[in-house]
């Protein structure tokens, strides 16, 4: 009977787990494991959703479309790493991005010896009143990670819609804490 009792319970406690991960190179010298539900985006994903002078270094979506995994450099060069100033000028760009931002989490992490600063929020940007199928508002799950070192900074960002946020915050927490970078 005891024997019973355990292959039931391993069995509904993996079945409730993080879906299949497997390690990805995302660019040259930056590896995460990622679950097998993403994939590549395509060039006009990449256009519709990054429309930016700068193409992320890799993007990735779900079949939906509707949760994204990308890297990118950012634009902002911290000549002397100091990642306690990153981290607020990063927060204040993030909360200047949306109408409303409540965070989750928020910090400086040790990952595989480097120091990232991360931010976990949910979002909302007000819909337009004023333009037909953009009235409503919406409202994002996102976590954002930057890798601040001399003269760069890696961002490594999720996001999906809030109410998807339980499905995917423990496989994005993993997916974070996986990244290794050269």
């Amino acid at each position: 009977m005891k024997l019973f009792l355990i292959v039931i319970l391993t069995l509904g406690l993996t079945s409730f787990g993080l879906p299949k991960m497997n390690k990805t190179k995302v660019a040259e010298g930056i590896t995460i494991s990622l679950p097998n539900t993403l994939s590549v985006m395509t060039p006009e994903d990449i256009v519709q959703r990054y429309p930016s002078v700068r193409s992320p270094l890799a993007a990735y979506t779900d079949v939906n479309r509707s949760a994204d995994f990308s890297v990118n450099i950012s634009a902002t060069q911290w000549p002397d790493g100091n990642v306690e100033m990153a981290k607020k000028f990063f927060k204040a760009g993030i909360a200047n991005l949306y109408d409303r931002v409540d965070f989750i989490s928020e910090g400086v992490q040790t990952i595989h010896k480097k120091k990232y600063i991360f931010f976990e929020f949910e979002s909302r940007v007000n819909g337009n009143k004023m333009q037909l199928g953009e009235q409503s508002p919406v409202y994002r799950y996102t976590y954002i990670q930057y890798l601040v070192e001399k003269d760069k900074a890696l961002v490594f960002s999720f996001n999906c819609p809030k109410d998807l946020r339980q499905d995917w915050q423990p496989t994005v927490h993993a997916m974070m804490k996986s990244l290794k970078v050269k």
